[in-house]
């Protein structure tokens, strides 16, 4: 009997941190950005909606998300350590030379911000890679 209350226990603690995560993305921002001289893309996703703005100065096209879309997203989300981000290492260093847009992702939750450090657009840090480029993928349609 003991087994199966500590059983049903763990279960119910399990379930109830992972909805208490989801519930935090309706209030999660995550912004991804690219810019240049001649180049600009910022994508902002939030509570199952993505804006995404092609121009300086040009008007945001706003979107719904799929929920098979937002559940890839979240599941991504919740394999990242936000703590970490700031510390990330950018893989290749195109951007110094101009071979590469500037990319920046900034995550904001919970009243804070987190962002990385600049890297190539298109060869984020090994940590984020799946998630920019489900982001990214946004600008594509």
């Amino acid at each position: 009997m003991r087994i199966v209350s500590l059983l049903l226990l763990v279960i119910f603690i399990g379930t109830g941190c992972s909805s208490q995560k989801k519930t935090d993305m309706a209030s999660t921002v995550i912004e991804y950005s690219a810019m240049s001289r001649g180049y600009y893309k910022k994508i902002v996703v939030q509570n199952q909606t993505v804006s995404v703005t092609n121009k300086r100065d040009a008007q945001a096209v706003e979107n719904t998300i799929k929920k098979t879309d937002w559940d890839k997203i979240v599941a991504e989300f919740e394999k990242i350590n936000v703590e970490s981000i700031p510390t990330l290492k950018a893989p290749t260093e195109k951007r110094f030379y101009d071979g590469a847009a500037i990319g920046n992702l900034k995550i904001i939750q919970n009243q804070k911000t987190y962002e990385t450090q600049g890297f190539d657009n298109g060869f984020p840090p090994k940590e984020i890679e799946k998630l920019v480029n489900l982001l990214t993928d946004f600008a594509k349609e």
